[in-house]
């Protein structure tokens, strides 16, 4: 008995020598650092944004006065032209003939007034007769006149300053006043108009957000806008809005505006479209950074430092984002302590060390474009 007693208690100082070394061999845990911010109330520029057609100020289609042949085009498709500048000549042969006869029309008529007019004097005839004769010359001055007014709009010069748009005639095509397609046209692209629509909604908070008793009120009030072009780069310049449509169209339910932007280095064009970006301040929101949220089954979250360090997972809903924030609606509260990089190597009850970052929250965010 003593022998096996001996044995058991040499077996037992073996097993705790074992254990110990173990413990010795497991590594101990150790928090990792995170960084994290303390949630505030910030206010924050939300961007609604619309799409947009462009159109110059003046887009002034030209059209023949007259029938004819274009005898030459002096301009090419996309040129800058200047008002009174040379468009088109047509050819008005023809109507120099018809000009020839009408003006010696008007050199007998005139020749029979002369005639009559001494003969009147001396009462050999009557007045009636010098006044027929009058009433006949006026009548060749006037068929003269409308021909040769008619040669005249032969030569076609532009009304204003612009840029061509497309020449969808060539010389020698016939064309004339009851043309559907206009000869050409002439856009002044300086100023350059951006319409877009608002649906009833968009428009009844653009009506709560800027304030004033009339529409010219509200225009006033209401901030510079930008806009991106096709290549989703932001035009160098600020537009205004400059008109709303008093009327909601009954049938698509929208209401236009017209956006006004200048045009300097001829960049916008006619024809083309962009997209409206109109800032609207949100007073006292939540910001996160978006690297901050994740997604799990359909559902926004975000981790939260709680008692001890550790960190539990929290649902949020967001409206609206920016380049690197969302807009937090519901899950959090003014105080809060979020983790805002690292989100995939956590899980809740991880006990972390929170790093304190600044709360450097890009103040801007956009919403869905409207349609």
């Amino acid at each position: 008995m003593r022998k096996l007693s001996i044995f058991s208690i040499f077996v037992l100082l073996i097993l705790a020598s074992c254990g110990k070394k173990e413990e010795q061999q497991m590594p101990s845990i150790v928090a990792a650092p995170f960084p994290v911010q303390t949630v505030t109330l910030q206010d924050a520029i939300v961007y609604q944004e619309y799409t947009a057609n462009l159109e110059g100020q003046q887009n002034v289609e030209i059209r023949p006065k007259v029938n004819g042949f274009i005898q030459k085009i002096y301009v090419d498709e996309g040129q800058l032209v200047r008002k009174g500048q040379l468009l088109f000549k047509l050819e008005t042969q023809t109507l120099n003939q018809d000009a020839s006869a009408a003006k010696a029309m008007v050199k007998a008529a005139q020749v029979e007034v002369d005639r009559l007019k001494p003969l009147v004097d001396r009462k050999i005839i009557s007045n009636v007769q010098l006044e027929t004769a009058k009433a006949k010359l006026a009548q060749a001055r006037s068929a003269y006149g409308s021909i040769a007014a008619n040669i005249g709009f032969g030569t076609i010069v532009s009304p204003v300053n612009g840029v061509i748009g497309s020449l969808p005639f060539r010389e020698g095509s016939l064309v004339s006043s009851t043309s559907e397609m206009p000869l050409t046209t002439v856009s002044d692209t300086k100023i350059v108009r951006a319409y877009f629509s608002m649906n009833e909604k968009q428009l009844l908070l653009f009506n709560k957000t800027f304030k004033g008793a009339t529409t010219a009120q509200k225009l006033k009030a209401a901030p510079e806008v930008s806009m991106l072009l096709v290549d989703n780069s932001e035009y160098d310049q600020k537009g205004k809005i400059a008109t709303i449509n008093g009327l909601v169209n009954p049938t698509t339910g929208t209401t236009q505006f017209r956006a006004e932007f200048k045009n300097p280095e001829g960049v916008l064009r006619s024809g083309s479209s962009g997209i409206i970006r109109l800032p609207i301040i949100q007073k006292e929101v939540i910001l996160v950074p978006q690297n901050a949220v994740f997604e799990v089954q359909g559902k926004q979250l975000i981790y939260v430092v709680g008692q001890e360090n550790k960190v539990k997972s929290r649902i949020v809903t967001t409206n609206g984002t920016s380049d690197l924030n969302f807009i937090v609606t519901e899950g959090l509260v003014e105080g809060d302590v979020v983790v805002i990089e690292g989100a995939s190597k956590l899980k809740d009850d991880i006990v972390i060390v929170p790093q304190q970052t600044k709360n450097e929250i890009q103040l801007t965010a956009t919403s869905t474009p409207a349609k």
